[in-house]
């Protein structure tokens, strides 16, 4: 991954029970990292942890829309990847739970830019990155794991969202081997070609 800036923002949606790469980018880089999960083990889980001062948790989601968003909760007590509700099987509990757009984040913590912004949030990357998009918002870096698997996204909506994300300038510079990680920087931060 490209360097982060030293002491910048960082957004990290979704945390679930593992905050190992969050506590690493404030050890290594110095950064205020903005942790955001609004499900209700996580927010137990996180409860419970003894956490630096530069970790920043709230305990909301993030979405496209300000409001409360339906979530399906995971059937075994282990488990902590909610999903967006519709995304999630019929049979599953739901649970209503805060979100907010980027945007809103961004002007309620008093942002003016996102240095970084890591998302594993189960298929709502779908609707949350068209919107930062539309929104003016480009953070340096982002990090993504997408849901392309889950059977009500198209991989056509994939794979039309990675074309947006390279025409709003941002570039590949990584794909886990697994192939739904995916790192991307902005062309702004990349050196510029001398000839």
């Amino acid at each position: 991954m490209p360097e982060a800036l030293t002491g910048g923002v960082v957004y990290s949606a979704g945390v679930g029970n593992n905050i190992a790469w969050d506590l690493a980018m404030i050890e290594h880089h110095q950064v205020e990292l903005h942790a955001f999960d609004p499900t209700p083990r996580s927010v137990r889980w996180i409860e419970e942890q003894v956490l630096p001062s530069q970790f920043h948790f709230h305990p909301l989601g993030v979405g496209a829309i300000d409001g409360a968003q339906a979530f399906s909760e995971p059937n075994r007590e282990r488990k902590f990847n909610y999903t967006r509700a519709d995304l999630g099987d019929p049979q599953d509990k739901v649970v209503q739970c805060e979100v907010r757009r980027l945007d809103t984040l961004r002007q309620e913590l008093g942002h003016q830019e996102i240095d970084v912004l890591k998302m594993d949030v189960e298929g709502e990357e779908m609707s949350v990155l068209p919107d930062m998009l539309a929104s003016g918002i480009q953070p340096g870096q982002l990090l993504v794991e997408f849901h392309y698997n889950y059977p009500k996204i198209p991989f056509s909506d994939f794979f039309s969202l990675i074309s947006q994300l390279r025409e709003s300038g941002y570039r590949i510079f990584h794909i886990s081997e697994r192939g739904y990680e995916f790192g991307f920087i902005h062309r702004r931060l990349l050196p510029k070609d001398p000839t």
